[in-house]
């Protein structure tokens, strides 16, 4: 072997030493291996109360009966799916290692009051509690501890996001939800202009004129399950002749134009609050008469 390989495999060697001491980062060596435990235990169906604290602050959420409601910050009915979703993703927390043990590193991985709190409740009692830190390699790792104890753990199985929404995600976006079937007519008012589409002799026509029917159907799809994309909780000013109104099943819509923002904020005869869409999204439903009409009309 001549002195040239010996040198350049001196060199790997060193290489394969530097490499490793960085990926060693201080207070992120394994100490071992997968260990096949979940999280926390929990009963899905016994969970009735979850309280999420984060930088953003805290989010309480209740089951009352079959459904589950958002206590704090706002008092208002929570999106099923996402609370379901939370409860699934936290029996699906699986530890992979433990990665620390000393509490002066709970600040490097976040486990601290910097990650995300949360305490689940079965029948009002508290069943699990950990604290949700940073991202681990990928999307689905983080690094995670349990309230009671001081063991910094690798967890795979969800995203942070999932339990670190924020408060408008917690809420039910539905503005209206309407059966298609029950849908029979739509009437539009833009102003003093008023048009009404009906749905007549397995038709959908605006008075005699015949309606394209892609857009007639994407139209009331989106009509069939009208949802918000945030919600007015407070005085706004806002203009006191509404830019349209839509009418069905008897349930009307008023929709008033925010130029700065490029919004609409949505006012529902069923329902007092008050909710915001984005231009590009009530757009899908604000039509007129022109683009439903087949060509030539």
């Amino acid at each position: 072997m001549t002195r040239t390989m010996y040198i350049l495999l001196s060199l790997l060697g060193v290489l394969v030493i530097v490499a490793y001491l960085v990926m060693q980062k201080p207070g992120e060596r394994n100490s071992s291996g997968d260990t096949g435990e979940v999280l926390v235990s929990i009963d899905s169906l016994a969970v009735d109360g979850i309280e999420i604290k984060s930088q953003a602050g805290i989010v309480i959420l209740q089951k009352k009966g079959v459904e589950w409601f958002v206590q704090e910050p706002v008092s208002y009915k929570a999106d099923q799916s996402n609370v379901a979703t939370l409860i699934h993703s936290s029996k699906r927390l699986e530890v992979k290692n433990i990665v620390s043990n000393k509490p002066e590193k709970h600040s490097i991985f976040q486990v601290d009051s910097a990650g995300t709190s949360v305490r689940m409740l079965e029948r009002g009692a508290e069943k699990a509690s950990f604290i949700l830190g940073k991202s681990g390699s990928s999307y689905v790792e983080t690094y995670a501890r349990r309230t009671a104890s001081s063991d910094v753990v690798l967890v795979t199985g969800a995203s942070a996001y999932l339990f670190n929404r924020p408060v408008k995600d917690w809420r039910d976006k539905t503005i209206i939800t309407i059966p298609r079937e029950n849908i029979k007519e739509v009437r539009y008012q833009y102003g003093d202009t008023t048009f009404v589409l009906a749905f007549k002799d397995s038709a959908w026509t605006i008075g005699k004129d015949s309606t394209q029917e892609g857009i007639v159907g994407n139209l009331i799809s989106s009509l069939s399950n009208v949802q918000a994309d945030d919600f007015v909780d407070t005085l706004t000013t806002r203009s006191s002749k509404p830019t349209a109104q839509i009418s069905l099943a008897g349930t009307q819509l008023t929709f008033f134009y925010v130029k700065v923002g490029e919004k609409y904020l949505v006012q529902c005869s069923a329902s007092p609050q008050l909710f915001e869409m984005q231009n590009w999204h009530a757009s899908q439903i604000l039509l007129r008469k022109k683009d439903i009409l087949k060509s030539g009309k």
